[in-house]
């Protein structure tokens, strides 16, 4: 019996020992799922809206620009809810304006890849000639970006996929600035301009930075939350989005929602639909 009781001792012990090593095998398996902090907006404090972050069990962010902190507060919050800052939205005038202090802020927080994310009514190009101008502009953007070990993306919306014979602006713009300008691409936007999103997908196969993960509601439905749903709950086909995704290689998947009835509720439930249906996951280097 003493035997016996000594060798369920020693394997339960072996057990215990083994616990760190399935711990760090679930953590290699973590899903390359991000928030874009516009979602949380109106949900309290920064603090609480990265708290809605961590307890939603995802650890990156986009930023909205400084979140309208300092970058030491914005990165003393993030090291607390345990966040990486993986993207930041960052206005084309400021970039403009004073790059540098744009780079300089960012690196401060961890940060590595600038956004574009929206272009007001007196930047958007009137035709074809224009779209390309901006993508030159863009492109030079993008190489002094990387010049400083950074990299720039360009977030689109719908008025970029106007039809020039044949190519949106979208496309023209990507064409003209090079390869260093990397595709933030929006599904939700993508599919209310007409287009199909795994297909715009294959369109910038290896030049994907990341996606905007959210849904658009059946037609009539969520009117005060702007038409839009949260990933899986809409009309958009996942089951084909998402292998075309991987396919062009993105390298994030970042949860949003323009106008959320429940902010909470949305990043749950989009973070839950991801983890489940993603097959992709983060490589050793992109982990915390």
């Amino acid at each position: 019996m003493k035997t016996r009781t000594r060798r369920t001792t020693t394997l339960a012990l072996l057990l215990l020992a083994a616990l760190p090593v399935f711990a760090a095998d679930v953590t290699s398996a973590q899903k390359p799922i991000a928030v874009q902090m516009y979602t949380l907006r109106n949900a309290g404090s920064l603090d609480q809206q990265l708290k809605i972050v961590h307890d939603a069990g995802v650890h990156a962010v986009e930023t909205v620009g400084t979140q309208n902190v300092s970058a030491a507060e914005l990165k003393q919050l993030l090291d607390r809810y345990s966040i990486k800052a993986i993207s930041s939205h960052t206005q084309l005038a400021d970039l403009r304006k004073d790059l540098d202090s744009a780079i300089a802020f960012n690196r401060a927080i961890g940060n590595t890849t600038l956004v574009v994310p929206y272009l007001n009514e007196n930047d958007r190009p009137k035709d074809a000639a224009g779209w390309t101008a901006l993508g030159q502009e863009l492109g030079q953007l993008a190489a002094k970006v990387k010049a400083q070990g950074m990299h720039l993306a360009y977030h689109n919306h719908d008025f970029e996929l106007v039809d020039y014979d044949g190519k949106t602006g979208l496309e023209l713009l990507f064409a003209a600035a090079g390869p260093d300008l990397q595709t933030e691409l929006d599904l939700a936007w993508v599919a209310r301009a007409g287009y199909d999103p795994a297909v715009m997908l294959k369109k910038f196969n290896g030049r994907m930075f990341a996606v905007h993960a959210k849904d658009n509601a059946p037609t009539g439905q969520n009117k005060d939350e702007g038409g839009f749903a949260a990933v899986g709950q809409g009309v958009l086909d996942w089951s084909v989005i998402l292998p075309a995704a991987a396919d062009a290689k993105v390298q994030w998947y970042i949860v949003e929602h323009d106008q959320p009835r429940d902010p909470a509720t949305i990043i749950n439930t989009g973070a839950d639909y991801l983890r489940e249906h993603l097959t992709v996951t983060l490589p050793a280097r992109a982990k915390r």
